[in-house]
């Protein structure tokens, strides 16, 4: 960058020496520099990943604690059909989970939304199930696997409510 005169020369003379310009580093009255506006922090993002990472770990960790308190609730001759061993393991996970959300403050609609991803999985692999087209196994294991992803999916959509 050239100087467009000796009104220019003299007002970068006092950072000039000779050999080395460091007329980038003058500050101009009235003009933000590049050193203002640039940060180079980057432990702000790393918080409020952890605490997205967080919120998914005490989730899944309040739904193996629902399965592990509630399933002893239910009758033996109730669970034994594996459709509804799969919905009572499915309301179990709720309904801690649930209340873990709402003890960390969520609204209603977002408790609703994740109970919602929850159950998701189970009905529809209920359905095949019922239809003889996959084993009870199938619908435990392919609910589950399907469920945490699903749950993730929520919370990316709804980041705002878990990206604090």
């Amino acid at each position: 960058m050239g100087t467009n005169g000796p009104k220019e020369r003299a007002r970068h003379a006092d950072v000039m020496t000779p050999g080395h310009d460091f007329r980038h580093l003058a500050v101009r009255p009235g003009r933000t520099t590049l050193a203002a506006m640039t940060t180079t922090q980057t432990r702000p993002h790393s918080r409020p990943l952890l605490r997205f990472v967080a919120h998914y770990v005490e989730m899944v960790v309040a739904m193996i604690v629902g399965m592990v308190a509630l399933a002893p609730l239910w009758p033996a001759e109730w669970v034994a059909r594996p459709d509804v061993h799969a919905m009572s393991m499915a309301i179990d996970m709720t309904i801690v989970m649930g209340l873990w959300m709402r003890v960390r403050h969520h609204s209603w609609p977002r408790t609703a939304e994740m109970s919602a991803a929850m159950f998701l999985p189970f009905v529809v692999l209920l359905v095949p199930y019922w239809l003889g087209a996959i084993s009870a196994m199938t619908v435990m294991v392919g609910a589950h696997v399907i469920m945490f992803p699903l749950m993730l999916a929520v919370m990316l959509w709804r980041r705002a409510d878990y990206w604090h």
